[in-house]
């Protein structure tokens, strides 16, 4: 007579859990439209911001609010263990968002200033990766994604801070993939392009706070810049809203195949390819020609 095969009792809270993640930057934009959207496909959402107005609506709308400044190191820390603490100690993704463009030409950027948009772009995200990967290595897995961009890739004229904090999170990511790769723990990087959002609102914040515009041998190109900033940014009609980016981390949280890099918008497929068959001069000139 066969010994009959012992069935495992039913687990109803694992059954039900629900995959957590934990997304940073929620005030407004990418951040803020795809926490409430992962929230609507069953994702327990931990979204962060820096004030506290934002930080009600995000409660009010059914997420986990949380402060977080990635200039602050305590606030990093405090942060992540209170995700852990709400999930018994796990962390099934991490979406690092958060981030500022400080314009400027290189020549007017302080190191100062270019410390500021490390920190906030750069080492901040590096703190907070770095606490959630060894939660995803003791639980046998987990997505990292980074919301990078295609100024990671190719530079910009008068964005040389931004420019430099995103080819360096790029290089980092990357060598990151590859490390973790045995452990189950995916790294992606998303490169949007032009999306629509306070980016540039906040940009021609951060130039006037930080450039000496009359001072500079750019003061001109600053005030027709300025001008621009003022009414929304650069008119593109490659734009596309944060919905478009949520496809994207969507497929980079839940595929079983995720891509390493995922492009968005035209202008960041257009880049990516002209960079890698067309002569530096070539690129030059197109890269010239936006501005």
């Amino acid at each position: 007579m066969e010994t009959p095969i012992k069935q495992q009792p039913f687990n109803l809270k694992f059954a039900m859990k629900k995959k957590n993640i934990l997304i940073t930057g929620c005030s407004t934009g990418i951040g803020a439209h795809c926490a409430r959207r992962l929230a609507e496909d069953g994702w327990q959402v931990f979204a962060t911001a820096r004030k506290d107005v934002d930080l009600k609506r995000l409660g009010n709308e059914g997420l986990n609010p949380l402060y977080l400044d990635y200039t602050e190191n305590d606030s990093i820390h405090s942060a992540f263990q209170s995700v852990l603490k709400q999930t018994d100690g796990s962390l099934d993704a991490l979406f690092n968002n958060g981030a500022f463009g400080q314009p400027g030409a290189v020549e007017d950027l302080s190191t100062n200033v270019l410390r500021q948009q490390f920190e906030a772009n750069f080492f901040g995200w590096h703190e907070l990766t770095n606490l959630a990967v060894p939660v995803m290595r003791a639980q046998g897995g987990g997505r990292i994604v980074h919301c990078s961009s295609i100024l990671g890739w190719v530079p910009s004229r008068w964005r040389g801070a931004y420019n430099a904090s995103k080819f360096a999170l790029e290089g980092l990511a990357s060598t990151m993939r590859l490390e973790l790769k045995a452990h189950g723990i995916h790294v992606a990087l998303i490169e949007p392009g032009p999306i629509s959002s306070k980016f540039t609102l906040n940009a021609l914040a951060k130039l006037k706070e930080n450039i000496d515009i009359e001072g500079s041998a750019h003061s001109e190109h600053y005030r027709r810049h300025m001008e621009k900033l003022g009414r929304g940014g650069v008119a593109s009609r490659f734009r596309l809203g944060p919905d478009a980016v949520y496809k994207k981390l969507h497929h980079a949280l839940t595929s079983k195949s995720p891509k390493a890099h995922y492009g968005v918008t035209v202008p960041t497929h257009v880049l990516d390819m002209a960079r890698r068959f067309l002569p530096q001069k070539l690129v030059d000139r197109i890269l010239l020609s936006g501005g």
